[in-house]
């Protein structure tokens, strides 16, 4: 018996997403509705454009994803100095043109972007994702290097932003300019009485800044005057348990989604 090999139509369509932040490159695999995989590097703009090429190479090599079945690539960025290395290594290794998020493909966009030039493109990516996601009036709350919250509004207007340091930004700033104090782990202490330098640490942040979030989305939902959901998103948006019972979901890929997204608008 013979067995035949795929039809190469048969095979399905791997989505390549990028998210090139602060503190992070994260690569994303999607396809029918999964992440299938997702990897992380830290982001050096010193790094040359073979290194992201051949990082990439080796993990799709490690899932067995063969390259010529990568499509449709597409690259949000909040660092200027990283975009271009990163799409040169992309066409080089695809020999495929990167979508970049951006001003360009805003007016394909379902949703209104709030000063195009100023907006960090994760935020637009946040906004189109929970956009699509839930068509209701809805704040996204990103736990990255910096805590932000973007308030869309039903008609898919971006209504603002507010930015405040993340989690492990606050802890690092304690740390690197406090000679006796310990950089700790981002873990929920069970007291805000701390018995010791760690706990104490965790309970000003990690304590904090459950209160600063709960502050944020009361005062959003009175200037806006009415109710809106709240949504979770971020490497760091488990990290703080009493939290989830306010938001109707907690989606550490909701910004990749977004990008996605934003990549078949600019395409269509």
């Amino acid at each position: 018996m013979v067995t035949l090999a795929p039809s190469p139509l048969s095979l399905p369509i791997l989505t390549l997403t990028i998210d090139i932040g602060n503190s992070d490159v994260v690569f994303g695999i999607h396809s029918n509705n999964v992440w299938r995989h997702i990897w992380r590097t830290p982001s050096h703009p010193a790094q040359p454009i073979s290194f992201y090429r051949t990082i990439l190479q080796v993990w799709l090599q490690e899932a067995k994803i063969p390259i010529d079945q990568v499509q449709n690539p597409t690259i949000s960025s909040v660092v200027p100095a990283l975009t271009s290395t990163l799409c040169e290594a992309m066409e080089e290794l695809l020999a495929k043109e990167p979508v970049v998020v951006g001003p360009p493909v805003y007016p394909k966009l379902p949703v209104k972007v709030l000063r195009p030039q100023e907006i960090g493109s994760d935020l637009v990516a946040n906004a189109v994702a929970s956009h699509m996601r839930y068509r209701q009036t809805c704040v996204v709350v990103d736990f990255g290097t910096a805590l932000t919250f973007t308030t869309v509004k039903a008609d898919g207007t971006i209504a603002g932003i507010a930015i405040a340091p993340g989690l492990r930004t606050a802890i690092k700033s304690l740390f690197a300019n406090t000679a006796q104090l310990p950089e700790v782990p981002i873990e929920e202490p069970k007291s805000v009485l701390g018995q010791n330098t760690m706990q104490s640490i965790q309970a000003g942040i990690v304590i904090g800044y459950e209160g600063l979030v709960l502050g944020m989305i009361d005062h959003i939902r009175r200037e806006l005057d009415t109710d809106c959901i709240v949504v979770a998103t971020g490497g760091l948006s488990k990290a703080i348990p009493s939290l989830h019972p306010h938001f109707v979901d907690v989606i550490p890929s909701l910004t990749l989604d977004g990008i996605r997204l934003i990549g078949e608008y600019a395409r269509s």
